[in-house]
């Protein structure tokens, strides 16, 4: 049993609200340790009370038990807070990719909680809709010059 190899099925583990995220390019996966066959797993929820934690946790569970690991424990932990901080750069590009602004590197210790532009046509003229989107961790923005409604994750 090898921690790396743990760590690459867990890639394997995808945000139930933003299927194109695994729970590592989100950074909710915190820490993997081995200790006499027992896999320990740490997780952080984007929000405490964030409703996919219950299906990530199912989802680890599958993901490992499918590969013949059946000790598995995970520890969600609220601290740290996770941070917008934790999200992998390949993980902001595929929210991006995907028609989500993703908030810009450092953007909660510099009070900034906006995006740049808009993520389909990259037009700055935007407009806030409503401070909660499709789920509580993210925004409802319209761009002005595309139209198009779009989400953004927010910065915490």
């Amino acid at each position: 049993m090898d921690k790396e190899q743990i760590i690459a099925l867990l890639s394997e583990v995808h945000d139930p609200e933003i299927p194109v995220l695994s729970i590592a390019d989100l950074g909710i996966l915190r820490q993997v340790e081995i200790s006499n066959e027992v896999i320990h797993i740490q997780i952080t929820p984007t929000y405490s009370g964030c409703p996919a934690m219950e299906t990530i946790q199912e989802d680890i569970r599958k993901v490992l038990a499918r590969q013949g690991y059946q000790k598995v424990e995970i520890e969600q932990t609220l601290f740290p807070a996770w941070t917008t901080d934790w999200m992998s750069e390949s993980g902001i590009r595929k929210l991006q990719d995907y028609g989500i602004a993703a908030p810009a590197p450092g953007c909660f210790r510099q009070g900034e909680d906006q995006p740049e532009c808009c993520p389909h046509c990259h037009s700055k003229n935007i407009a806030l809709i409503s401070r909660f989107g499709s789920t509580a961790c993210k925004a409802l923005y319209r761009c002005l010059d595309c139209q198009e409604p779009f989400d953004y994750f927010k910065c915490h």
